[in-house]
């Protein structure tokens, strides 16, 4: 894991996703690619608005990016890692998938709502179901992240789960401590001792412990109950495992813990 490709937005989620993307950039060695998107305002979308008030409203969006762009590249400059600064006009999915065909990771916000555009609210289901790389959703009161810390990996067998677990190897052999936590009863090449001996493999060595929720609801508290408890800095987890359309991702689980987790949440699709 060497690419990492963070949206770049002058949002009140781009503080936290810059720390973050900053600490895994320095932690793996790699190189940040930072995303500057003009989002195209709501009345350029729905034609609600005369075409000279949309004009207006386009164009302040590109002054506030612009400006944005030349702050962080001031920042940039005295961050000692490698990185790149590129900029796109349109939908922030669409910018994010078209960028990603080489990145490793992509680091965006969790969905936060107040003062959060819409199109970047539902970016994470957007973003997982067609990029297919793996996402760190990033709360947006994060202060960075500490890879060095306890890592709780959730794990039920899924195949989204698989997917997670094997893409966050280069994150989880950083961690001081990993959480492998079982919350369904899985046999087999599926079943939590599988994956434990499959990291193992990897010279990472995880506790199993096991969750059993009364009710799927209650799986994200399950989950977060579990986090604070053992003091994890992140969370793995598999994203989206229970529709396959991308219209409709934001459901189960994954959108629970998205609206709820304090903590910054490796997802695979």
């Amino acid at each position: 894991m060497k690419n990492i490709l963070l949206l770049a937005h002058d949002d009140e989620g781009q503080e936290a996703r810059l720390q973050v993307a900053l600490d895994v950039t320095r932690a793996v060695e790699g190189h940040l690619t930072c995303l500057d998107v003009v989002v195209p305002p709501a009345a350029l979308t729905y034609d609600s608005y005369s075409g000279a008030v949309a004009a207006e409203l386009m164009a302040d969006e590109q002054l506030r990016e612009t400006a944005n762009c030349s702050r962080l590249e001031a920042r940039l400059a005295h961050e000692n890692v490698s990185w790149d600064l590129k900029e796109a006009v349109g939908f922030p999915g669409e910018s994010v998938e078209a960028a990603a065909g080489l990145a490793d990771l992509i680091v965006l916000s969790s969905p936060f709502g107040h003062g959060q555009p819409s199109e970047l609210r539902r970016l994470v289901g957007q973003v997982a179901g067609r990029a297919r790389r793996p996402i760190l959703a990033v709360p947006k009161d994060a202060g960075g992240l500490d890879l060095s810390g306890t890592v709780l990996v959730a794990w039920d067998g899924s195949s989204e789960a698989d997917a997670a677990l094997r893409d966050a190897v280069p994150l989880l052999k950083l961690s001081g401590n990993v959480i492998l936590l079982d919350v369904e009863e899985t046999e087999g090449a599926f079943a939590a001792t599988s994956a434990a001996k499959y990291l193992s493999r990897h010279d990472i060595h995880p506790r199993i412990e096991i969750a059993r929720p009364d009710v799927d609801g209650m799986i994200y508290a399950a989950l977060l109950e579990k986090a604070h408890e053992v003091e994890a800095t992140y969370i793995v987890m598999g994203a989206f495992g229970h529709s396959p359309a991308v219209e409709t991702l934001f459901g189960g689980v994954t959108r629970s813990m998205l609206a709820h987790s304090d903590l910054p949440l490796f997802l695979a699709h």
